[in-house]
Parts: structure tokens; sequence; C-alpha cells
């Protein structure tokens, strides 16, 4: 039996006397005297099947991180047994509750839940297999909604952040469909290192001015880092910080049932995001290591985690759960089989349940198709010369009116990105959260949490700018959609120095070779309106990953005529051929395209037959057949040439270790664009000079 001491209950936590800390870090073991209700032990056993299941995982792999398991397990049995909403036969009920395992590194604490109450793809074997290779409990989590894993957590500070997105997305989904279709709140376990990262501020400072009530964050308050304790280098008064942000706080004993219910059920009725800073011990249990950063990222060990088990009164052997605690728990995970079959009636009876559950299908590119033909038809028409972020612009004009889940949005940069149309009402608490556009201020790297959110949570499909060189911002979260395989698309905007005058801070130069390298990432970087249009088309349409829109300040002139066939999603084609057999092949992207198609002009008067290959994706290209690849590219005794205002890193793939590259060797320069240009040689006339002298 688990022998505890609880706290007094004639003290209150908010008082600035009660020295919570210290109580619980000069706690020692309790007595059989001690004991308190009988309802209460079973709470404890409950925890502890957490506890030991954890600990028995990370020795077994000799691999993981014990502490914040441990620590956090009694909140998390108060959390599943009380509170959360969720069907483990139905994991992916669309009304469930979210639960974000925010400190990822915990994620022992998860896969115990998770086996406990009944999630069937969580079975004990995988529990055994924690951290090996193809098994379903890998050391940090990732994204398996089906088996109660939300997303995937382990760079601290983005589960908290993207669960902005989830809590965000609730409130969107909920004005659009009601109450008794969409009511479920986002619940968090962060710890001090989550909080100590700059996302955690951009993005709970945005969810504070949302007002999102229905987001409830359990911090795990337990003073303890890698390094020792949080005193080196954390020493801010958290929860003065989030009451600043607009939020709810709230103090309670981490090791205490009644203090963990009574705040969280006081959090139920907040207008606000709550935050409810527990006070824990890490490793709670292990005599000799709790409370130390020892037991943070290390093993127990056979010897303590015997002694923890003597400790707790723990007696069951490693992986084995007692009967009792077992049925107590998997009794958990039937509760909201009655509240989800409810659910699902209500929804069969609703006026809204087509258009509910059509928001939930992710294939949308009939709807696309369809959105975009009179678009498609005014380009290759009107031949534009449009800046290709103004192009996008007015691709987004056919698109959000007749695709409700498209959200849009911005890093405070709307006019320059072109992100919002005349169709896209402003989504705010004031509003009810009803609209399709989001202005996320100057908060890049938030912006891009918040729509990993709005994905994975279900319903929606994300779109935000900012400028090209803010991408750095960004990268955390970008890289994390693409090894999730979400949906997001990200508007970049400025895309060289072609931008002019704000000069090399602003102008991206290494960034688009950057974002080429991150894998499941699709990078596209048109050349004129058709071409965007594309590329939309294509973003829209990778159900599987994210996608950046690479797209210019300035003008650039219509390059097709023909825009029957979306030609950009082949990565790679000739744009214009060549007169005869090529000797050269001029291969570039976006803005560099027009240089390649004034070169070629020259090249075959000078009787050099010249072809033009405009290349939007790098990735899809890459995934063409050799016979395509080698029709696009000419023979091996052609000259390639590749132009492209950033660094050479990646056009090897295509140009060959001898190719003639025109673009960029380091940072730009403050000077209007046309100046710049020819100021770095990326004109016609190097391409041209290039190819004479190589010939």
């Amino acid at each position: 039996m688990f022998l505890y001491i609880p706290f007094s209950s004639d003290k209150d936590p908010e008082d600035k006397d009660f020295k919570l800390k210290d109580k619980i870090m000069n706690s020692t073991t309790a007595t059989a005297s001690q004991t308190s209700t009988s309802q209460e032990p079973d709470m404890r056993e409950m925890a502890n099947a957490i506890r030991f299941l954890a600990a028995d995982a990370v020795d077994k792999a000799n691999s993981g991180h014990p502490g914040m398991p441990m620590g956090m397990a009694d909140v998390a049995t108060v959390l599943y047994s009380k509170f959360l909403k969720f069907d483990p036969k139905n994991p992916t009920w669309a009304d469930r509750d979210r639960f974000i395992l925010s400190g990822g590194h915990g994620s022992m604490l998860l896969y115990a839940v998770n086996y406990l109450t009944g999630y069937d793809k969580i079975t004990i074997e995988e529990i055994k297999r924690f951290r090996q290779l193809h098994s379903l409990t890998p050391g940090h989590p990732e994204v398996m909604q089906d088996a109660g894993i939300e997303m995937t957590t382990g760079p601290l500070g983005q589960g908290i952040a993207t669960a902005v997105g989830f809590a965000l997305a609730e409130r969107m989904q909920a004005s659009r469909f009601g109450a008794d279709l969409v009511n479920h709140k986002t619940y968090v376990m962060c710890g001090d290192g989550d909080l100590m990262e700059g996302i955690s501020h951009e993005a709970c400072s945005f969810a504070g001015h949302m007002k999102l009530s229905n987001l409830i964050v359990l911090y795990d308050d337990n003073s303890i880092s890698i390094d020792g304790d949080t005193s080196l280098s954390f020493t801010e008064d958290v929860l003065k910080r989030f009451e600043s942000y607009g939020w709810a706080t709230d103090r309670s004993d981490g090791h205490d049932f009644s203090s963990i219910e009574s705040a969280l059920s006081k959090a139920q009725g907040n207008d606000r995001p709550t935050l409810i800073a527990c006070k824990t011990k890490i490793g709670f249990g292990a005599p000799n290591k709790q409370g130390t950063h020892g037991v943070h990222g290390s093993p127990l060990g056979s010897e303590e985690t015997a002694a923890a088990r003597a400790n707790l009164g723990w007696t069951a052997d490693p992986f084995e759960i007692p009967s009792d605690i077992l049925h107590s728990w998997r009794s958990i995970g039937t509760r909201g089989q009655i509240e989800c079959q409810a659910w699902k009636k209500r929804l069969e009876s609703s006026s809204q349940k087509a258009e509910f559950e059509k928001s939930l299908v992710a294939k949308i590119d009939d709807v696309v198709t369809a959105a975009l033909a009179d678009c498609r038809e005014a380009f290759a028409k009107d031949q534009p010369k449009l800046a290709t972020r103004a192009a996008s612009g007015k691709v987004l004009d056919c698109l959000v009116p007749k695709l409700p889940q498209l959200i849009g949005g911005s890093a405070d940069l709307t006019p320059s990105n072109n992100t919002q149309t005349k169709s896209s009402a402003v989504i705010s608490a004031n509003s009810n959260y009803a609209g399709q556009y989001i202005h996320y201020g100057v908060r890049e790297f938030a912006m891009c949490t918040v729509m990993n959110g709005l994905t994975l949570h279900g319903g929606f499909v994300p779109y935000g700018g900012t400028f090209l060189s803010f991408t750095d911002y960004c990268r955390p979260a970008i890289r994390l959609a693409a090894l999730m395989k979400q949906r997001a698309i990200y508007v970049m905007t400025h895309d060289s120095i072609g931008l002019g005058e704000d000069g090399p801070t602003h102008q991206p130069v290494e960034h688009v070779p950057a974002l080429r390298v991150i894998p499941n990432l699709l990078v596209l970087r048109p050349c004129d309106a058709i071409e965007t249009l594309e590329a939309w088309e294509i973003a829209l349409n990778n159900t599987t990953g994210p996608s950046v829109l690479v797209l210019t300040r300035q003008a650039l002139p219509a390059q097709r005529q023909d825009a029957t066939e979306n030609k950009s999603a082949r990565g790679a084609y000739i744009l214009c051929a060549a007169s005869a057999e090529p000797k050269a092949v001029l291969m570039a992207t976006g803005s560099e395209v027009s240089l390649a198609i004034t070169a070629q002009k020259e090249l075959e008067a000078k009787g050099i037959p010249t072809q033009v290959v405009s290349i939007p994706s790098f990735e899809l290209f890459a995934k063409q057949d050799a016979a395509y690849r080698a029709s696009v590219l000419g023979s091996k005794s052609a000259i390639k040439v590749g132009c492209e205002a950033a660094i050479r890193q990646g056009w090897d793939s295509v140009i060959g270790n001898d190719g003639i590259f025109i673009g960029m060797t380091g940072f730009g320069e403050s000077a209007p664009a046309e100046v710049l240009y020819q100021h770095f040689g990326i004109t016609s006339d190097a391409i041209v000079e290039a190819v004479t002298n190589r010939i």
C-alpha cells in the first residue's frame, strides 16, 4: 500500500508565507499510521502504476526520463479519472478533450496512462519495447491520435505552443457548429524547460489575448533542470508572468489529490486560459534520487527502483499491474463511451452533420480545382505582370470563399504578404471566433506552432505569412510539421535580393536551400502568376506534409500561356524548348526564370541551341522517374546552368558538380533591386557569357 503524508488542509496555497516547495522537498517517508482515507490510497496506487511502468520501461531500455512521470503521476491520475473527456475505443472522436504532454521526454507517463486506460495500440508489450526500433513507444511521443497521442513533442516549448492552436481550433469550430457538436478542452502538462523557451512567451501571450478559456495548463513546478536547481537560471515569478498575459493562475500541491482536483475544478469555470502550478518532487518515491537532477534523464537502476518499490509499498513485479488497480484504470477508460455515443447521436440528428463531416475530410482537390478554374483561365488569358505575392493574393481571393476550412494569417505583415482577402473576416474573442483570418502579431514562431495545432486538431487548413528571411524564427515549427506529416502552408514573401533597399538583414540568400533540406517539406518558388496558382494547388492537395510558397516582392512577367496542365506538379519542366538538340540547358526558379528566357534568345541567336527549364520544386522533381528527369535535364554533354538569387547549395543535384551556377555567394547589400542584380552578376548577360566561355 502507498503511504503518504498529506499537506495540512488549513493552509492557503496562495498565501505568500505558505512554503509549499519546502514542505514537499523536506518531506520524509510516511508511516502506516499516517495513511489517509480508504479512497485516497486507491488513487495513490493508481498513480503508482504509472510510476512503476515508467521506471521499469526506462530501466529495461537503459535509456529515458523517469523523473517527470514519477513526479506528475498524481496529477495525471486526477486529470484522467475526474476531468478528461476521452474514449480509448473511439480515440479520434472529434469532441474528445485533447491532452498534450509538452515535456515529451516524460513520454512514459503518456504511454503508461494510455495502456492503463485501454488504448488498443499501447499494449504492455509496447511498453516493454520503449525506445526500441519501430516500437509505438519512442523516446519522445510521436503523433498517433488513434493511440491517444495528439502530437509529437520533445523540442521544449512547442507542445504548449501548439496546444494554443488546438484550443483556438476548438473555439473556431464551436462558433461554426455550436456546443452540441463542439465543446471540449485542451489540457497541457509542461515543465520549467517549456516555460524557459521563448516560444512559450509568444504563444501564451497570444492565448491570453484570444481569451482561450478552454486551455488549461498543468505546470510541473519541480524546480529541477538538467544542470541542477532551476535557481541557477530561472527565477522569475511564473504566475505573475502569466497573469500579465491575461491568464488565470492557481497553485496546487501536486502530490495531494484533493488539492489537484480543487484547482482543476476551479479552472473549468474560468473565462480565460488557466495555468496551475503543481508543486511536485521529481522522481517522487525514489528515496535516494527524488528531488534531484539525477533522476531527470537517467534510469533509476535496479537498486533504486527496488528501493522505490519498498518506499511506496509496490510489490508487483516489473511490468505487472495488480488486477484491481488495472480494473480501476480500465473503468476510467470506459466512462467516456456513454458521452461519445451521446455525441454521435447528436451528430446524426444535426442539420449540420454533412458540413461538419466535410470539414474533417483531408482530401479537397475537387473543391480546389473548381475554385481555381476562373483564376486559371484569367491568368492564361491576361498574362499579368505581377509580383508572385500579388498573384498569390488573387489566388486566395478565389479559394477563401469556397473553402471555409482555409484559415489564413500573418505575423503582422498582412499588406506585404497579401494573405487577407476581402472575404476573410478576422477571428477574435470579440467575434466569437468566427472568421477565416488571424492576426498573429509579431510572433512568427507562435504563428507556425498555432498553425500546427489547427491542422492537428482537425477541421482546418492553415496558411500563414511573413518574410522569407524570418523563416529562421519559424523553422522549428516547420520541421515539426514535416515530421508529423501535417498540411500547413507558409506564405513567405520578399524572397531574395529583389526586395531591394531593406538590405542584407532582410534579403534571404541561404533560406531557400536551408528549407529544401528539411525532409517531407515542399518548397515551391514560382516564376509567374500561373506557377503561383499551381503552387497553391499543389500545397492544398499535399495532405501529408507542409509546403512553403516562396514569393517575390517585385513584379515578374508572365511566362506561360497554357495553364490546362499543372506542370509545376512534376517539380521541373521544359518551359521553352531549344531549336535543336540543346547544347545548353538553363535552369532557374522564381524571378530568375525571366533571366534564363532572355539569355536563351541571345544564345539561340549565337547559334547555340538552348533549353530553358523552370524548377518550381526540387522535391517534386526528385520524385520523378529517371526517364522524365533525363528528358528535362538534357544530354550529359549539354552545358548545365543553374540560376537562382540564393547560394548554390542543392543545385549540384540538377546541374552537377561541374555545372555553372549564377547566384549569390554571400550576403546582400542595401540598394534598389535592379542595382543589386547587376552588382552581384545575376543577369542574362552573365548567363550568356558563362555558356559562351564554356562552349
